[in-house]
């Protein structure tokens, strides 16, 4: 048996994940680099293959899970924009999706070109810069 508190985490990484599900469907077909990505943030938040399987083969639909932080937000586009590279093509239709993602988040849409140009392509930064988008993202685009 878990507790609450295990249970609201256990649900933020599920959420977290649908986001991204969610992301790479939005071009209208799951590509296996993509799928790879959803793995890998799984693993990541210790959700078992199982679970995440589950999680890509439902048929509910998909919604929007707003975190409730501005750092959980950030970890959040983070990998988003980590899955619009994951297939090595970045669709009109992704770009439109994190544009809508953002704006329930509650930031200015710039903020998705901005990233996007700071991944160059999928290069991930590391902690340090990481901590200092977070910071400037909080200044320049809520």
């Amino acid at each position: 048996m878990i507790g609450f508190f295990e249970h609201q985490f256990l649900s933020f990484k599920k959420n977290h994940l649908r986001n991204l599900i969610a992301l790479a469907k939005a071009d209208g077909h799951l590509h296996p680099d993509e799928e790879k990505m959803i793995y890998k943030v799984g693993d990541k938040y210790g959700l078992k293959d199982r679970q995440i399987a589950s999680l890509l083969r439902s048929d509910k639909k998909l919604e929007l899970h707003v975190p409730d932080t501005h750092d959980e937000k950030m970890d959040q586009l983070y990998d988003i924009v980590m899955m619009v590279y994951a297939d090595g093509v970045v669709e009109e239709s992704e770009i439109e999706f994190c544009e809508d993602i953002v704006d329930k988040f509650g930031y200015k849409k710039e903020i998705v070109k901005w990233l996007i140009e700071f991944f160059d392509e999928g290069k991930e930064p590391n902690k340090a810069e990481w901590a200092e988008l977070k910071e400037t993202a909080g200044k320049k685009f809520i």
